[in-house]
């Protein structure tokens, strides 16, 4: 960051159906290759007629939304009288709004300084049919044994060794990670109560595609396809080609990130 630079924290939202993910692509040849990172650049780069880079806290995969995202950016200390969250509301697509900007804490990272995130993921438990307004945000799966799967997720929570749950693509360090929590939690659209099922989860970090992998183990239990007790051996195993399939992307949402 440039000594004349203010770096800004922004928190975003966005509709993830028509992105290939947060993270720009080294080519992106047609629209539905757009990056929710690459619109945002542009967005500063017009205000600031310079290219300029938007680092973000979680790198959501294709199709995934995002209520809380977090990023930052550097700009120019005489640009601070911008209204930042009007002006890129309105050069971002409409998928995208900013919802708060505030000066950043000096050496503020967006990914690196968060301590923890929470995803949700929605299912929905029946095949007759889904609500037009939640067809983008919900993986229709049908009818489930909820109890297993509590217990199930139980197996989940504390600082594991994930790897079984990891999909290729990212070399990380180690696999290890946290789970504080993962709660069933009521669906906020009410005329979806009764057919729409969410988990929370809330953990230290998170690797790739692993909310949805573990999401897609709790249905296989949630069907009875496998037991609950199958979870803590998968972990054990720590062989991603043992685990079940992993879950539809439009279910989960990157709810929060704690700093």
């Amino acid at each position: 960051m440039q000594d004349d630079s203010i770096r800004l924290q922004l928190t975003l939202a966005y509709i993830g159906t028509n992105f290939s993910g947060w993270q720009i692509q080294a080519r992106q040849r047609a629209d539905r290759e757009r990056t929710v990172q690459e619109s945002l650049e542009l967005a500063f780069g017009r205000l600031l007629d310079r290219p300029v880079r938007v680092h973000g806290a979680s790198r959501t995969d294709a199709g995934v939304h995002a209520l809380g995202q977090v990023a930052h950016v550097d700009v120019p200390a005489s640009k601070m009288r911008i209204d930042w969250q009007k002006a890129c509301n309105a050069l971002l697509p409409p998928d995208i709004a900013v919802l708060d900007v505030r000066q950043a804490a000096p050496g503020f990272h967006a990914r690196f300084h968060a301590q923890y995130k929470y995803y949700t993921y929605s299912l929905w438990l029946t095949r007759r049919y889904v609500l037009p307004q939640r067809r983008a945000f919900v993986w229709p799966v049908g009818p489930l044994d909820l109890e297993a799967m509590d217990r199930a997720a139980s197996y989940l929570v504390g600082e594991r060794d994930f790897k079984c749950f990891q999909n290729q693509g990212t070399e990380v360090a180690s696999t290890v990670r946290t789970l504080m929590s993962v709660q069933r939690v009521p669906a906020e659209c009410q005329a979806a109560a009764s057919v729409e099922v969410v988990y929370r989860f809330q953990g230290d970090g998170f690797l790739k595609q692993q909310v949805r992998n573990m999401v897609g183990c709790l249905v296989f239990v949630g069907q009875g396809k496998i037991a609950p007790e199958a979870v803590a051996e998968l972990l054990d195993g720590r062989d991603r080609c043992l685990a079940p399939p992993a879950a539809a992307a439009r279910g989960l949402t990157l709810e929060r990130v704690v700093y």
